[in-house]
């Protein structure tokens, strides 16, 4: 039986790029070029990549990418986005919590819950952590975004997603957040690309600050650190607050 992450994507491509949260792509891609120091010789590793917006993005300014997925039909968009681009990019289905990859990228991004943190249990989580940072070089960073756990405790996930709701999105109903795991449970409607309702039980984990830094302490990151993430304008001037969804970490070996 799949999982609700696997439905989710399967079927989902043209309707992703249709989505809200997939318009940040530009400035996100700013963020990662100037953390990078603008250095084409970097390799990256973009998991989670789905339709391949920042590989393709990351990749027209000259950079060499790499994209990993899960979804087949999710790659199948990147790749017909990279040709129609005339780029040649790298896209490979595999899951992140067993990556093939030692010592070979120089960065790693995991960007609008690439993988983590949708798992169904903390330590398939940790283990996407753990295969990402094998892939990385000595000295090698990674840079994420996650969901706040800071946002639920002061307010409402089901009033959050209600106020965000765009016509022709998918729609977010009977949440429950469970403080004794930090998970948020929903259920999940949309259309897919070939015009199915579809309605998924979805399970995604929220992460507070202090449990990042440790989780990738133990994984021997060296500098680790955590600000506000907001949508396609990334910076390092936005502290990370009770206000925001979603937290982005920094974090180098």
């Amino acid at each position: 039986m799949k999982e609700w992450y696997e439905e989710l994507f399967e079927n989902y491509a043209e309707t992703y790029d249709s989505e809200e949260f997939t318009k940040g792509t530009i400035g996100e891609c700013d963020f990662i070029e100037k953390e990078i120091n603008y250095d084409k010789t970097v390799k990256i590793l973009d998991v989670g990549c789905g339709t391949g917006r920042h590989a393709i993005e990351l990749s027209n300014r000259g950079y060499i990418v790499t994209g990993i997925d899960l979804s087949e039909t999710q790659l199948a968009r990147a790749r017909q986005k990279a040709e129609s681009h005339n780029l040649k990019i790298d896209f490979q289905k595999q899951d992140a919590r067993n990556l093939p990859f030692i010592d070979e990228f120089d960065v790693a991004i995991m960007l609008c819950e690439g993988g983590f943190p949708l798992m169904e249990t903390d330590e398939m989580n940790y283990e996407i952590l753990k295969c990402v940072t094998k892939s990385l070089r000595d000295h090698g960073k990674i840079i994420f975004t996650t969901l706040n756990g800071l946002f639920p405790i002061f307010h409402s996930v089901k009033d959050f997603f209600a106020a965000e709701k765009r016509d022709g999105g998918a729609t977010y109903k009977d949440n429950t957040f469970n403080l004794m795991t930090f998970r948020d449970h929903n259920i999940t409607e949309f259309v897919d690309d070939f015009g199915n309702k579809k309605s998924l039980n979805c399970d995604e984990r929220y992460y507070i600050p202090s449990e990042i830094t440790w989780l990738l302490k133990s994984l021997d990151f060296n500098s680790i650190e955590i600000f506000g993430a907001k949508l396609g304008a990334f910076s390092r001037n936005d502290t990370l607050t009770t206000e925001d969804f979603e937290m982005l970490v920094i974090a180098e070996k």
